[in-house]
């Protein structure tokens, strides 16, 4: 078994965390035996409240996988965090649309774009349509 290869970024204040390979959330984070959801209330803990994940290049993520990223995101909530996603491959956009997490996540096309959320509030593009929420 791979471990999960993730590593750990800043950039203008948002801390990005780059999957490597095939996303096994529930494993490794890193080459420690730390979960990704374990992770993130550590990065929390530590005044990291600006969490982005790059899927790029993660063809392959199970419905456990998809409710450890849902448990994440929740955590991060709960800890007053923002925790958003970007770089999805056709793929992986397409079974979060058909499973409607979509709707759950905060989801970018790129880095920058995704940068650039947390600094002027911006709303993610869901399915084309940008959506305005308490303007």
């Amino acid at each position: 078994m791979s471990e999960l290869g993730i590593k750990e970024r800043r950039v203008n204040g948002v801390t990005i965390l780059d999957a490597v390979g095939t996303l096994r959330i529930g494993l490794r984070f890193g080459r420690s035996s730390v979960t990704l959801a374990d992770a993130i209330v550590a990065l929390l803990a530590n005044g990291h409240k600006k969490i982005l994940l790059n899927l790029d290049g993660v063809n392959v993520i199970g419905a456990k996988e998809l409710g450890d990223l849902v448990w994440t995101c929740l955590e991060a909530r709960k800890g007053g965090g923002e925790f958003k996603l970007f770089n999805l491959t056709p793929t992986t956009r397409q079974l979060m649309q058909s499973t409607k997490l979509l709707t759950v996540f905060d989801v970018y096309e790129s880095e920058a774009q995704a940068i650039e959320s947390f600094h002027n509030n911006m709303t993610p593009e869901v399915n084309g349509a940008a959506s305005n929420v308490g303007a």
